[in-house]
């Protein structure tokens, strides 16, 4: 998508793969067949220009065609560069300046508590958002008025925009941070091993009475070398050289993971045995 189009963010796209697979696929409750089920867990995405990795996800998922992918940010499409509400099916926000999301998925689940719904809304944000004061805001209304089932995502890839986050501005300890505020946390996830991930997120989902925060470390760029840990390719395409080796390098990378996962559960099903039908719920 980012290489045909010469546009988009793909570090924090692949920083955030991991995470929002294991979500959509093990924890939240969804179903493509019907994206305005009332019931249904919503997740924002409040990092909106990380909407690749979305896009691939519900198109995989059946929410649209696979080969629509190919539009990704040209004219007309439905798969712009930032989040759009419902464009394509499955958006549950609108996205752009940073800091948003977590005002957003809290009014979603203030509104759900009025209708008696006991949906869960699960909020993903990078850690260089986190310096919006807009975050804490929530954060702190969130905690006071006891919302439960109200998930922050962390996705703490140590870069934001074109530099480091700790040379940027250090936000750190984040888990204190949260704690203070009056949330449950668990920090210090590692955010691409999927039994890490879904067992961090299973516990956010079941904690009751306050809201709950998982911080994951990951890695910018993560499963191509060059992009890795690199600031450069916040929002920049590859080059179509670096576009080969990169898809060289995920080839390689997805037949090694494919095969530890084989060897770790014979039956290839999920870690519960479960295997996935499209309607996805906890």
């Amino acid at each position: 998508m980012v290489f045909e189009a010469s546009s988009g963010h793909i570090g924090g796209s692949l920083s955030a793969t991991d995470i929002m697979s294991v979500l959509y696929t093990r924890v939240l409750q969804h179903d493509a067949a019907r994206p305005d089920w009332s019931q249904r867990d919503r997740f924002i995405l409040s990092k909106g220009h990380c909407t690749p990795v979305q896009y691939a996800l519900l198109a995989e998922l059946g929410y649209f065609p696979v080969e629509e992918l190919d539009t990704f940010r040209r004219a007309g499409t439905r798969l712009q560069g930032h989040s759009v509400l419902g464009e394509p099916p499955g958006v549950d926000n609108s996205a752009g300046s940073l800091g948003m999301g977590l005002s957003f998925g809290l009014g979603i689940r203030l509104a759900a508590r009025l209708q008696d719904l006991d949906f869960h809304v699960y909020v993903l944000m990078g850690d260089g958002e986190q310096e919006e004061g807009q975050v804490w805001e929530a954060a702190m209304a969130a905690s006071h008025h006891g919302v439960e089932r109200l998930v922050a995502i962390v996705d703490r890839n140590g870069i934001q925009n074109d530099d480091f986050t700790a040379r940027t501005m250090s936000n750190e300890p984040l888990d204190e941070k949260y704690r203070a505020f009056g949330w449950a946390v668990r920090s210090d996830v590692d955010g691409h091993d999927p039994g890490a991930i879904e067992e961090a997120l299973l516990w956010a989902r079941d904690v009751r009475e306050r809201p709950a925060c998982v911080i994951f470390d990951t890695v910018k760029g993560k499963g191509i070398s060059f992009m890795e840990h690199n600031p450069a390719f916040h929002g920049a395409p590859p080059t179509p050289e670096q576009y080969e080796e990169a898809m060289r390098e995920l080839a390689h990378g997805a037949a090694q993971g494919g095969a530890a996962q084989d060897r770790a559960r014979p039956n290839g099903s999920g870690s519960d045995g479960r295997q996935g039908d499209g309607a996805t719920a906890p």
